[in-house]
């Protein structure tokens, strides 16, 4: 039996490779910048050498003689012999510390022998610690850089500066890389036994081998070619780097060996290097980047690994999953929250893995013997299937309708059957951006027709999600343990409560709320065949009364022992509250479970707020606040739904007096401004402190265009009463606020840009249609009109104007948060709370003695206190 150990990594050692190396290891030299000849086959010595390794089926490789495969041939390297040195443009800044802290004559540190034990000292104390060694060499560097001359040789010590991306400057004199090698091996050749004080161990590394004399090629596998569908290949960015090194290192030699004059062989040195370099990194600085034929920037070795689309991020860290599925979601009032419909079609492709025991073999059989599309018995719309076999051998047969019968009998003991998607499976439902933790929750599966996966509304919220196209992934659970700990941590339910702040991130919106205030605002009364209809929709079981009130409705929902009594949403803050004799019935009072005062909308019931959903599932446990949500859900849509609830462009008509006030306060409002600019141009305005008399006129000017849009929205909530629907809306926070109506059926209000009424267009007036230096408030950017009677064309521009930059600035707001967010987690990630209460790293260094300084989960405390006094006191009394 083949058992694997765990191992623990000791260490991870990094070095260069010698020139001596890379040959080494290399397959074969390369010589031709060409791939492939007129027959389609490789070129021998080529860049697709078949030495190299093989990317074709049924070709077996030349070297190790394999074929291609997740466990054949691998890939081979070759390499490239240059011409001459070229500096590595990933070492330049340690080649550059080490050229200025020795000398060029003899290769010495620049540091007397003094310097040089204390310094040894002190690096010896630094590994005896465990402590970090990377600053050590910049402080080598910094104290030799100060030398005037070599204390060895006397040399003077002339400066090193640095052209980016790869050429050194010796006092103004240029360096070529040929004259940087040796330099390097003079300094690695006497100061051996110092190199550490560079960072640098000699055992496995050299400075001279940061200049490189030989080129490794990668394998064939690492640059596939592809073939289009014209016929004609086409090469990988690195094969086509590669060819022009090879071409440039081709001439760069025979101009040398034919004694070529300096300039040219300079010039051929200085292509190969920008080549060399660019095959490494393309987005150097200071160089532009490589193209190819389209004019697209080449991908090159950086640019694989680096970034969101590189190899880490892309494909190591997060990666595209089996056993996943993405499609449009929409609602579903009938499912739990705890549920998600998946398509059938869906349900037929994902597979659950059952391993065949004694006590299951019979069970299983009878699923393969269904085949891959059984046909459901008659009242059922679909039952599972099995996809595939795995025998007990390893060997993996498909099930198909032919077959069926037969892989049936031959299922034994220790076998896998891949059963097809099962109502009651768990799955794990995400919808992106994934931004907090209920962006991922464990649903349990309910099969269902169509082509959309479904979910309860009230689980929205945490997902963000809306049903205007949102699409959403699922990923179905391959072992008994994630199913166990998703079905335990990631459950819907168990996500009720927010670990932001503590309150219901769940709960009833929309219609739910409107549809609950509908039916417990005042005293309304249901007959018995309304009662009857709206009880049903919760499968009440009990008795229904002739006549009965929607405060009793509601409260056969709730749990019996529940006693609260708060404000509602639509309490309008009166000065005095009388609380139960409140006269607009918001003051919700709940004695024993009977809702006796009060209405319920979303300060009782809605996500974020709901008081009785945070009361039921820190009281009841959390079986109890998702039958609560579920019922309530149902409650309100059948309340809806029975009373009868519609809003139109009507809803927004107002009475000819209201009207008529309207145009008094706007002309009111535009004669204290005229008055404002009066004052402003006579000189007479008083400044306010620390503002100039031209911020004093827009302060002032603001101030009257917002008092005016508040007093519209008062008019507009005056005439359109408790009876109108949109003000419905607002008061019981289901959708919309009385902003909003005010401006649909008031005035829209003053237009802003950067906070500052609009001043910008054209010279000295902000559009043609208004006199020079009008500071007026038409000429400004206010918008007199309201939604329903439209705006007026010079309004509308300014409106446009407004908007722009509310859509800019959410656009500048989500990217910034993004990568803010990202930044966070990777600092925090290795921090984890200890069992004695403290935060820690992973390395055990104590970043909170206690955790949030308090102690306190938020996801268990009341709205961020520990405990919540008045509510203990109140059920004690």
């Amino acid at each position: 039996m083949r058992t694997n150990t765990p191992k623990k990594i000791d260490s991870i050692q990094f070095g260069l490779l010698s020139p001596e190396k890379i040959r080494k290891m290399s397959a074969t030299r390369i010589i031709t910048p060409d791939t492939y000849d007129e027959d389609g086959f490789p070129i021998e010595m080529g860049l697709m050498d078949p030495r190299l390794g093989v990317i074709e089926p049924g070709l077996r490789c030349k070297t190790c003689g394999q074929r291609v495969g997740k466990d054949g041939c691998p890939g081979h390297f070759g390499h490239i012999e240059l011409a001459m040195p070229v500096i590595h443009v990933g070492y330049v800044k340690t080649i550059l510390g080490i050229l200025r802290s020795t000398c060029r004559g003899c290769g010495h540190i620049l540091l007397d022998e003094e310097h040089m034990a204390r310094l040894e000292r002190k690096y010896k104390a630094m590994v005896k610690n465990g402590q970090s060694t990377l600053n050590f060499s910049k402080e080598v560097i910094a104290l030799a850089r100060k030398a005037t001359k070599c204390p060895y040789c006397g040399r003077p010590n002339h400066n090193i500066e640095l052209d980016k991306p790869t050429t050194f400057r010796e006092e103004g004199h240029k360096m070529t890389p040929a004259e940087v090698r040796e330099w390097l091996e003079k300094v690695s050749e006497v100061e051996e036994e110092n190199l550490y004080m560079f960072d640098i161990n000699p055992e496995v590394a050299r400075p001279e081998w940061m200049v490189l004399t030989v080129l490794p090629v990668p394998p064939v596998t690492t640059r596939p070619s592809i073939t289009l569908e014209t016929g004609e290949r086409s090469e990988d960015d690195l094969t086509h780097k590669l060819v022009d090194i090879i071409r440039i290192n081709q001439r760069l030699q025979e101009n040398r060996d034919a004694g070529a004059p300096q300039l040219i062989v300079e010039d051929l040195w200085e292509l190969i290097q920008y080549h060399i370099t660019t095959y490494f990194d393309n987005q150097t600085a200071g160089i532009p980047p490589a193209r190819h034929r389209s004019g697209r920037a080449l991908k090159t070795l950086a640019q694989r690994l680096k970034g969101k689309e590189g190899r880490f991020r892309s494909n190591l860290s997060g990666k595209r999953v089996n056993f996943s599925a993405r499609t449009v979601i929409s609602p579903d009032p009938n499912l739990s929250i705890n549920e998600v419909g998946v398509p059938i079609k869906m349900a037929r492709e994902l597979t659950v893995k059952v391993r065949v025991t004694p006590y299951n073999i019979e069970e299983v059989k009878e699923l393969v013997r269904r085949g891959p599309f059984p046909e459901p018995p008659k009242g059922k719309i679909y039952i599972p299937g099995v996809n595939y076999i795995t025998r007990p051998d390893g060997r993996r047969i498909k099930v198909t309708e032919e077959n069926a019968e037969t892989v049936a009998e031959r299922v034994e003991v220790g076998a896998i059957a891949e059963r097809q998607l099962n109502d009651g499976d768990i799955v794990l439902f995400n919808r992106q951006p994934s931004l907090h933790r209920m962006s991922m929750m464990a649903h349990k599966v309910r099969v269902l027709p169509y082509k959309t996966f479904r979910m309860n509304l009230a689980v929205c919220p945490p997902y963000n999600a809306d049903f205007d196209g949102d699409e959403m992934n699922l990923h179905v659970l391959q072992s008994e343990e994630a199913r166990g700990e998703a079905e335990v941590l990631m459950k819907v339910q168990e996500n009720i409560l927010s670990p932001r702040f503590g309150g219901a991130i769940i709960g009833a919106i929309h219609d739910h709320i409107t549809g609950c205030f509908l039916l417990t605002h005042h005293n309304r009364v249901f007959d018995k065949d309304d009662a009857v209809r709206i009880l049903s929709a919760i499968d009440y079981k009990g008795e229904i009364n002739d006549k009965m009130s929607g405060k009793e409705i509601f409260s056969k929902i709730l749990p019996k022992e529940i006693n609260l009594e708060y404000k509602a949403q639509s309490c309008i803050n009166c000065d005095e509250c009388l609380k139960e004799q409140c006269p607009y019935d918001s003051y919700v009072v709940i004695k024993n479970g009977v809702l006796e005062k009060g209405v319920i909308d979303e300060k009782s019931i809605g996500a974020f707020k709901g008081v009785i959903l945070e009361y039921i599932a820190r009281k009841y446990g959390m079986d109890a606040a998702r039958d609560f949500i579920d019922r309530v859900t149902k409650l309100g849509i059948a309340a809806i739904t029975t009373i009868g609830f519609t809003t139109g462009i009507d809803d927004e008509d107002m009475p000819e007096e209201a009207n008529i006030q309207r145009e008094e306060q706007l002309a009111k409002a535009s004669e204290k401004i005229n008055q404002l600019i009066k004052a402003y141009n006579n000189g007479e305005l008083e400044e306010i402190p620390g503002r100039s008399l031209e911020e004093t006129l827009e302060m002032e000017i603001m101030r009257v265009t917002g008092r005016t849009r508040d007093q519209m929205g008062e008019i507009a909530g005056h005439y359109l009463g408790m009876g109108n629907s949109a003000v419905i809306m607002a008061r019981s926070g289901a959708r919309g606020s009385m902003l909003n109506l005010s401006q649909m059926a008031g005035c829209v209000g003053q237009q802003a840009v950067r906070g500052e009424r609009i001043s910008r267009g054209y010279m000295n007036r902000t559009l043609p249609h208004f006199k020079k230096g009008d500071l007026g408030a038409e000429a400004r950017g206010f918008v007199a009109s309201n939604y329903k009677k439209g705006l007026t064309p010079t309004e509308y521009f300014f409106h446009s104007m407004g908007g722009r930059e509310g859509l800019v600035d959410t656009a500048v707001r989500t990217s910034r948060s993004g990568y803010m967010q990202r930044r966070l987690i990777n600092a925090l990630e290795n921090l984890k709370m200890e069992d004695d209460g403290t935060v820690r790293t992973t390395y055990g260094d104590i970043i909170q003695f206690n955790y949030g300084e308090d102690g306190v989960d938020p996801a268990k405390s009341i709205r961020g206190k520990a405990v919540d006094i008045d509510n203990i006191v109140s059920e004690v009394l």
